[in-house]
């Protein structure tokens, strides 16, 4: 039977940051000054990460408005690190391709959008997976898909 996931509900505040820039060049400020209501809902939890030096917020107490905010731009980045290259199909507990383990293969569809973050910001830190090395033009040919449908 497989391990439950032991991820941390949780929101980074790098992709806060990334989502108000998102919004920003989505809908910039009308004046320079007023933000549009997503950017502000974003900012909001921004701030008070800053304020209280948490590098991380529980996704279940986003205000609606910064929850959707976040999920629009969460939207909009790729939603698996798969470079189609799966060892753990071969018996490894840890994809050479991907960087998830087993686990997180098996229930990748199951997770909440904080968890598959969760995932990308720990595979990207590591950058021992294939994706971002030995085969990193398998990722960049899926950005380069999104730009183009875009």
């Amino acid at each position: 039977m497989a391990q439950p996931l032991k991820h941390l509900a949780g929101i980074f505040i790098t992709d806060i940051e990334s989502a108000i820039n998102y919004w920003r060049a989505r809908e910039p400020s009308p004046d320079g000054v007023s933000l549009p209501a997503p950017t502000r809902a974003l900012a909001e939890v921004y701030a008070l990460m800053a304020y209280l030096h948490a590098t991380q917020v529980d996704e279940l107490v986003l205000s609606p408005e910064a929850m959707a905010a976040w999920m629009a731009w969460y939207a909009s980045t790729p939603d698996t690190p798969c470079i189609a290259i799966c060892s753990t199909s071969q018996g490894d507990e840890e994809c050479k391709g991907c960087g998830r383990s087993f686990t997180e293969v098996q229930h990748w569809l199951e997770m909440r959008p904080a968890e598959k973050r969760a995932t990308w910001r720990r595979i990207t830190l590591e950058g021992n997976a294939w994706r971002f090395n030995k085969y990193a033009e398998r990722a960049a040919e899926g950005k380069a898909d999104l730009l183009s449908n875009s």
